[in-house]
């Protein structure tokens, strides 16, 4: 092991550091939301992705890295990759982000424009103002407040392409291992189970995505002449997707164990309903504990339906009908044995000799890491110091297929997921927002982690 640095900050130096440097974090954020990196090229430019990764590999030569440059990867987006050698022996650390956001869903669903930061209420609003810039800005806060003082080597990749699932990254990194693996892999692409209490991420959802289509006729029909006998495709894919969940909404698959439990941190069902905005007196889908719904069981949703719209429609029967299932698998299914069994489902519950379809649209891997090595401890004190209080665990419902890939390609690193997207921080919505708060905070712990993770080890 490593000598330890000399003149190595406490924590209440660092802390007092980090408040000096969080006016600078919110002007560092301003400018990341002003940019419109959505990668994908029928919505926005594709120099607005590139302008990105230009700013956050000038941000972090400042902050300290070496080497830093722009890696095409082969969907054609770029990773911002760069490091910092540590003291000899020591340990290294890959710090991961993406600066690539959702589209906004349109400018009218937001309060304020959703690419102007704006502060309200206490929080900072705009698209990636959480996920994933504001994790950004947090990297660089830590680094800034710990300066030299690093007992640790550094590894740096900033993903171009993570909204889109396109596995631009995920592709380079098994080509190119050596500029990722690492002894801790930080993944800053998750959050807190609330504001004020730190949480590390120890599960994550899969998916199977399927687009299913249901052909009845050779063509649509008047309504009148042969309404009634004539086979509606539409309706056939309602009654066919309506036997994907039972009485009380839970999600009910042939062939799928939809009865897991959920043993990390409960998420109570109405904090839940605040977080989710529930209208009053509409409840919640399926039975168990919450945790349990989210993190340790299927979860089926109707993403689209293609049918005619409601303006403009006919009065006639329609001969043909499609719909996007979403499937989220949790921990302990395999996505392809669930991507069978959505198709094998979807297929038996067709009526009348409806003819389906079912084209797999794509699978993601879940993931569980081993929280049982020196980076967990390490990061169990770092939040415990941090937030005052000792670190939890729980799942998240999204998926990041890039953790399997890195599990695979890096076998010996220790996986932690964490960051600053708690639930109000609405990712992926209109009015996305962050609390400048953990910000500060998971600045704090990932500077409190990066100057004790050599000695736990």
């Amino acid at each position: 092991m490593a000598e330890p640095t000399t003149d190595l900050p406490d924590a209440r130096a660092l802390a007092e550091r980090i408040d000096a440097l969080m006016p600078r974090a919110k002007s560092d954020l301003a400018e990341l939301v002003a940019i419109r990196s959505v990668a994908d090229p029928r919505q926005f430019p594709p120099e607005e992705c590139e302008r990105a990764a230009r700013w956050v590999a000038d941000a972090f030569t400042e902050a300290g890295l070496i080497d830093v440059r722009l890696e095409e990867t082969p969907d054609g987006s770029h990773a911002v990759l760069g490091h910092r050698p540590g003291p000899e022996g020591s340990p290294t650390v890959l710090l991961y982000c993406h600066y690539d956001v959702q589209p906004p869903l349109g400018e009218a669903a937001w309060t304020s424009p959703p690419f102007t930061l704006t502060e309200r209420d206490g929080r900072w609003y705009g698209r990636g103002t959480a996920d994933c810039k504001g994790n950004i800005v947090m990297h660089l806060t830590a680094l800034r407040a710990l300066g030299d003082a690093l007992p640790v080597g550094l590894k740096f990749v900033a993903e171009g392409s993570e909204e889109q699932g396109t596995g631009g990254l995920e592709e380079y990194v098994t080509a190119h291992p050596g500029d990722i693996c690492a002894d801790a892999l930080l993944i800053c692409d998750t959050g807190n189970a609330a504001v004020g209490r730190p949480t590390a991420t120890t599960a994550l959802r899969g998916l199977a995505n399927v687009v299913v289509t249901v052909t009845t006729l050779r063509g649509d029909l008047h309504s009148g002449m042969f309404g009634g006998p004539a086979p509606d495709a539409l309706a056939a894919l309602i009654q066919m997707l309506s036997t994907l969940r039972d009485a009380d909404g839970g999600t009910r698959i042939d062939g799928l164990d939809c009865t897991g439990t959920w043993t990390g941190v409960p998420y109570e069902e109405e904090q839940f309903r605040a977080d989710a905005s529930v209208l009053d007196g509409v409840r919640l889908t399926g039975s168990g504990s919450v945790a349990d719904r989210l993190w340790a069981r299927p979860a089926v949703t109707v993403l689209g339906i293609d049918c005619p719209p409601v303006v403009g429609s006919a009065a006639a029967v329609p001969a043909r009908a499609r719909a996007r299932v979403s499937l989220r698998v949790p921990p302990g299914t395999a996505s392809e044995a669930a991507l069978a069994a959505l198709t094998a489902h979807l297929t038996a519950a067709a009526p009348w000799g409806a003819r389906v379809s079912v084209e797999k649209e794509g699978t993601g891997s879940p993931f569980r890491p081993a929280t049982d090595g020196p980076a967990y401890r390490a990061m169990g004190r770092a939040m415990e110091q941090a937030y005052g209080r000792p670190m939890e665990f729980l799942g998240q419902g999204g998926s990041i297929p890039l953790c399997n890939v890195l599990a695979g390609t890096c076998p010996d690193a220790e996986i932690v997921l964490m960051g600053v997207e708690e639930p109000r921080c609405l990712i992926h919505a209109p009015d996305e927002s962050v609390d400048p708060s953990e910000i500060r905070n998971m600045a704090l712990v990932e500077a409190l982690f990066l100057l004790g993770y050599a000695s736990a080890r």
